[in-house]
């Protein structure tokens, strides 16, 4: 479950973390004291301090929430966060990675040895199991493999099999189902002798003999409804469902759309595979964002903000090589016309206006065009009249914006023919600037990558040098 953007914070929360980390302080000072001290039995006492110091954070830390725990680990440089680690209790030490960020989990995990590890995953249900295993070493996945039942490995390697993108991973075995053919007192006892209901639960699954999914039974329902009723009688036979293969881009569309709460899973022959809860959807949805503002960013991953400068510097550097790249192009393409720069100085001042407006206005359209594909809005019906609207938006533009620029241009250095190529120049750039806004995520979609990625790097080179090059270009033909 990857965490890059900072979570929510409630002011409690935001409390805890401060108090852990003036507990930290305090066990540093006292520590530090004790040590300096000379005295007898120095060595037990600077033990005790040291148990007594770790016994009162220990305390604060078990009456935190999972997400809260991991929360402070995140906020915690290596050493302390360690040391808080070591305080976690053994049985909440599976919930607690699974809370934390990717890059946070690696160091958590390099830190517990192959029992420690097997047995946190063994507190966590199947598909909590397949979110964890993927950054376990392959000694410990076989250790978690031999402790679950035949049953479970069977869920987890379902669970395994599906991309990260798709119901089938966000998939919880975790679900009630009831017979269509008994009444709603059978299916009240057969509640009570649960000892608690799977989280989420605000209904029920309902099969034939056959395992066939027939509908929903919500448990507001049950609850009024006669207990002699059958369940056929007053089930939902219309209902929303998913394939495991169907995008999780698809359920999280229709979970915001019809305020779900739960959602059966089916297989080809409409067999109740399992379900999708909105926990698991906000998730994913949290996790796309983030990854739509790392990919914006051009860092390649999730980055611990405590990791080393080695580490962190190796994150940066594709889309960094990128951008040098681009920008020594750009470079050459001022290169290029150093003569009419020469003889019109004031071309040098007003170039970054040109390719700065156009890099603005094309990253307005490059965010529109991500959020519509992600919402499913473009299709190739309506991609073209989709691309003459945002040039249409772009044309008008330039010609308010262009214009007033062409005004501020001929008022500095009062030429009529500079302030007409200033707007004709931006004009032009605002209108490659949209095109390659839409066209970029567009064709990253097409090539199956996200359509976030290195978009404003690409959109950034495109404008600078067709800005320098428009720009230069038509000073060249008509003022020179």
């Amino acid at each position: 479950m990857p965490r890059v953007a900072e979570r929510e914070r409630t002011p409690g929360v935001q409390q805890a973390l401060d108090q852990v980390k003036a507990l930290l302080q305090k066990h540093r000072i006292v520590e530090s004291m004790v040590h300096k001290q000379d005295m007898p039995r120095h060595e037990l006492v600077e033990s005790l301090v040291h148990k007594q110091n770790l016994a009162e954070l220990q305390k604060k830390l078990d009456k935190l929430h999972p997400a809260d725990v991991a929360y402070i680990l995140e906020a915690l440089p290596l050493e302390e966060r360690l040391m808080v680690w070591d305080l976690v209790k053994a049985e909440r030490d599976g919930e607690i990675l699974l809370e934390v960020s990717d890059a946070v989990r690696e160091t958590l995990i390099a830190d517990m040895d192959s029992q420690e590890l097997v047995a946190a995953a063994e507190q966590l249900d199947t598909d909590q199991i397949a979110d964890l295993v993927q950054d376990l070493p392959q000694d410990v996945v076989a250790g978690v493999f031999q402790s679950l039942s035949v049953e479970e490995r069977e869920q987890l390697r379902s669970a395994m099999s599906y991309p990260e993108d798709s119901v089938g991973a966000l998939m919880d075995f975790d679900m009630v189902s009831v017979r269509d053919d008994v009444t709603l007192e059978v299916v009240l006892r057969y509640l009570r002798r649960m000892d608690e209901l799977p989280d989420h639960t605000d209904q029920l699954f309902v099969v034939d003999r056959d395992e066939t999914t027939k509908g929903v039974l919500p448990i507001n329902r049950l609850i009024v409804t006669d207990p002699e009723v059958m369940v056929a009688s007053v089930m939902n036979a219309d209902f929303i469902s998913f394939s495991p293969d169907d995008k999780a881009q698809k359920a999280a569309q229709a979970f915001e759309r019809y305020d779900l709460v739960s959602a059966p899973v089916v297989d080809q022959r409409n067999r109740l595979a399992g379900r999708v809860t909105v926990d698991k959807v906000v998730d994913f949805i949290r996790e796309e964002s983030e990854a739509e503002l790392l990919g914006k960013a051009g860092l390649r991953e999730e980055e611990d903000i405590f990791a080393s400068v080695w580490k962190s510097a190796k994150n940066r550097w594709l889309w960094l090589a990128v951008n040098l790249c681009t920008a020594f192009f750009a470079s050459r393409v001022i290169g290029v016309f150093e003569g009419t720069i020469e003889k019109l100085v004031a071309l040098a001042t007003l170039m970054p206006i040109v390719a700065g407006i156009a890099g603005n206005s094309g990253n307005q359209t490059t965010t529109l065009i991500i959020r519509a594909l992600a919402l499913g809005q473009v299709t190739p019906e309506n991609a073209r009249r989709m691309i003459l609207k945002e040039l249409a938006i772009s044309l008008l533009n330039g010609l308010v914006w262009g214009g007033v620029a062409g005004l501020f241009a001929w008022w500095l250095y009062h030429s009529v023919a500079l302030g007409v190529v200033m707007m004709n120049a931006m004009l032009l750039n605002l209108l490659v600037g949209a095109l390659v806004g839409i066209l970029v995520p567009m064709a990253m979609q097409r090539l199956g990558r996200d359509p976030a990625i290195g978009s404003s790097v690409l959109l950034t080179f495109t404008t600078d040098s067709m800005g320098f090059f428009i720009f230069l270009g038509l000073a060249t033909v008509f003022l020179l």
